[in-house]
């Protein structure tokens, strides 16, 4: 996870570069997206207009995040999308003996994501990057120790990275004998 719901929105696009993948197809994907994020609440209906928004919000939110690692001024145009999102109705939030429970319409879920973006944005020791693997787009919050973690999450990019460099490796190993024949003794 990109460690922000607003994050988490902006990277229900995947590949942005390459081939973008889009996970938000329909108002029912939102729907969908919006009961498995645990901060928000359980069940929203999307009508075409609120899909539309969020959509257009969570691209606002993506280029605002991009303009923050890549030290850029942020984009005027994304700004007024945000900021708009945030002045919409909250959420109502209730505390029982199981926790926070939160409930609202799309747009209060939609101002609530702009609100988190907008903590995330204008943190200066929040340390947002993007992931280092080739190819995926997904810009998160890095929290580790030094700030040293290179990839959106080891569980997606990190093995894949990690398993192409090991590839890699035997490969170039394989080369250097000559043969690529496995030696007595040695790895196959």
């Amino acid at each position: 996870m990109s460690g922000n719901p607003a994050l988490d929105l902006a990277a229900t696009v995947g590949s942005r570069r390459d081939e973008p993948v889009d996970l938000l197809a329909t108002p029912g994907d939102l729907e969908r997206w919006v009961a498995r994020c645990g901060e928000l609440p359980d069940r929203v209906t999307a009508d075409p207009a609120t899909f539309e928004s969020a959509l257009a919000l969570r691209e606002a939110i993506y280029r605002l995040a991009l303009d923050r690692v890549l030290g850029r001024r942020f984009d005027p145009g994304s700004l007024a999308i945000v900021n708009a999102a945030a002045a919409g109705p909250v959420l109502t939030i209730e505390l029982g003996d199981g926790g926070l429970r939160m409930s609202g319409d799309l747009r209060a879920v939609l101002s609530h994501l702009a609100r988190s973006a907008m903590a995330v944005l204008a943190d200066p020791h929040a340390c947002l990057k993007e992931c280092g693997r080739a190819g995926c787009t997904r810009i998160y919050l890095d929290r580790s120790r030094g700030a040293r973690r290179t990839w959106c999450g080891m569980d997606q990019c990190g093995n894949r990275v990690k398993a192409a460099a090991y590839r890699a490796r035997r490969r170039s190993g394989r080369r250097d004998r000559g043969d690529g024949l496995a030696h007595p003794g040695g790895p196959a």
